[in-house]
């Protein structure tokens, strides 16, 4: 049984269309899970959903063991992190340092053990030079890795990112794309990342893809990838790296199969210190 267990969810913004449309699905203790889906088909709505934000239609969804329910719902929420696209409407303190230990407070941590877990979790997304700094002074970048950092300090088990890199720039969706395969690496965090950037799913460990409300595709992002009619069926396309690795192949390059940028350029750069 996985960590995250959504069995025939469905949920409706009105009393016709369903948003989303008897979805189910599994999400494994610990994985990187991305869904994935062109604007409107129904990614968000299902984050929100397993967040206990929105209140599903019909359907069960099954947090660490436990059914989301009223009863269950603040255990939940407890070991459910999200980060939003818009780190702007997450800062609620003055400085870095009051924006994350807003959390603690609320969950009345002790004032003497706060200032430590501030230091430690502003450490993990490169923000402790930042602590005394006003947020609406930061990057994108800097500002989502505040975000982040507040939601660490909570201490989930699962954290879900609600499109987190679609408002930034080149250079912030590389940040926080970084930040989050670190905290994969070395936390063990079960991360779910709802996403409509395919280069994302380089990343993950398994992939679900959504169209119109539905589940259109599951996998791992080589089977995903594998399936290059179903992708553009559904509006989506392959990421920049693979298409170009599939040229250099053609072109009579041996290379292993390699989905992220990094292992391709890695790759190249090897061969050509070969020659």
């Amino acid at each position: 049984m996985g960590i995250i267990e959504v069995k025939n969810l469905s949920f409706s913004y009105d009393e016709e269309d369903n948003a989303v449309d008897d979805v189910s699905f599994s999400v494994e203790e610990g994985s990187y899970t991305t869904i994935i889906g062109h604007n409107g088909s129904g990614k968000s709505t299902v984050a929100k959903l397993i967040a206990g934000l929105l209140e599903k239609k019909s359907g069960t969804i099954v947090i660490d063991s436990m059914e989301l329910n009223e009863e269950n719902l603040k255990k939940i929420r407890n070991r459910v992190g999200i980060v939003f696209q818009n780190p702007d409407n997450q800062f609620i303190g003055s400085t870095v340092r009051d924006d994350i230990a807003f959390g603690l407070e609320n969950h009345c941590v002790p004032q003497n053990e706060m200032d430590g877990i501030i230091e430690e979790f502003a450490s993990r997304v490169r923000m402790t030079d930042y602590l005394n700094s006003e947020p609406t002074r930061l990057s994108g970048g800097q500002k989502q890795r505040v975000a982040i950092a507040g939601v660490l300090a909570m201490g989930p088990k699962i954290l879900i990112f609600d499109e987190a890199t679609s408002m930034l720039d080149p250079q912030g969706k590389d940040e926080i794309k970084k930040v989050i395969n670190q905290i994969h690496r070395k936390s063990g965090l079960t991360i779910l990342s709802i996403t409509h950037d395919i280069e994302e799913v380089t990343s993950g460990d398994y992939v679900i893809a959504m169209n119109d409300g539905k589940i259109a595709m599951t996998g791992t992002p080589e089977e995903i990838f594998a399936n290059e009619k179903k992708l553009k069926e559904i509006k989506l396309d392959l990421p920049f790296s693979v298409k170009l690795q599939k040229e250099l192949v053609k072109k009579g390059l041996k290379l292993e199969k390699s989905l992220t940028m990094e292992g391709l350029v890695e790759q190249l750069c090897r061969l050509n210190s070969n020659m």
